[in-house]
């Protein structure tokens, strides 16, 4: 019953982020990215943040197309790294949660999604973080958002120009979107393993991350049930400490666990095993980190994603 109140929770936030930033996308393209528009799809990710910081801190300046309100996307989903691991892509990211959907359908027509060779696994997920090095390598370089043409995200965000356009724009970004469905689709959360930058960097940055999930091998049955249900293919049931940097903090492994006390969620600093976290607990952290430091930064008046309006005084 938890597992099942859990993912339901979990899907359906993600449900409503997903609809979000797609309606937000169709209307930067009905209304444009005027001061009276509507965000880009590149503003609303938390990833255009990381690719503006060499120019912020040269020149002042974020790059075309971003703004304050990307600065700040980024800096709480470093937070949220900090405190609890890449909680962002399990609980937050849309691109991560339209790959979930499509993996579900994969299930439920096929009956279960096909295994990737281990060793062709293995390498495969370096690809990420050669994506991080390049992708923020050539945005500092250029001082633009040179990737938007590769970008699957941008090219899912103008889909809403009808297909013909997106290609012409955005036709290497296209591709890998349709490969990172049908990927999803046999293989849970392809892009996330192997292409995803900004799941890269936040995987470097929870390595610090005081959380924990441990698993107690005493009371573990080895029924296998947290390692099946990893979207992510940890091998939670071999571990005694999940550190893998692949952990999107989703809580399905916790919560699947049929035996108490056998898979807890701590923090370093907590030293007895009953100081123990619920799963729906900490995804409801998540959320109240997140959108606590984007209320935060509202009243502190720097969460912005359009330009400002252009008056006699700018001119």
């Amino acid at each position: 019953m938890k597992t099942k109140t859990l993912t339901k929770v979990r899907l359906l936030i993600l449900a409503i982020i997903v609809i979000f930033i797609t309606y937000e996308a169709y209307m930067h393209q009905v209304k444009g990215g005027g001061p009276e528009g509507s965000p880009s799809i590149h503003a609303l990710c938390p990833y255009g943040g990381l690719e503006s910081l060499y120019t912020i801190f040269t020149s002042g300046t974020l790059i075309d197309k971003i703004y304050s309100g990307t600065l700040v996307l980024f800096i709480v989903s470093l937070i949220t790294a900090l405190i609890f691991k890449r909680g962002f892509c399990g609980w937050l990211c849309p691109l991560g949660g339209l790959q979930e959907f499509f993996a579900r359908l994969g299930r439920k027509i096929m009956g279960r999604q096909l295994v990737m060779p281990v060793k062709l696994d293995k390498v495969l997920r370096y690809l990420k973080y050669i994506v991080l090095v390049l992708t923020a390598y050539l945005a500092w370089k250029t001082a633009s958002m040179w990737v938007s043409p590769y970008d699957p995200w941008a090219a899912y965000g103008h889909l809403g120009e009808g297909i013909p356009s997106v290609w012409k724009e955005f036709s290497v970004g296209f591709i890998i979107l349709i490969i990172t469905f049908i990927g999803s689709f046999f293989y849970d959360r392809f892009f996330c393993k192997y292409l995803c930058p900004m799941g890269g960097f936040l995987g470097l940055v929870a390595k610090i991350s005081p959380f924990k999930i441990k698993r107690d091998a005493e009371i573990c049955i080895d029924c296998n049930l947290c390692t099946a249900s990893c979207s992510m293919n940890i091998d939670v049931a071999k571990v005694e400490t999940v550190t893998s940097d692949e952990c999107i903090n989703c809580q399905e492994c916790v919560a699947v666990c049929p035996k108490e006390g056998a898979l807890i969620n701590t923090y370093s600093f907590l030293k007895t095993k009953k100081r123990t976290i619920k799963p729906l607990y900490i995804g409801l952290a998540i959320l109240a980190v997140y959108f606590g430091s984007i209320g935060i930064s509202k009243l502190a008046g720097v969460y912005n994603f359009l330009p400002e309006p252009i008056n006699a005084q700018t001119i």
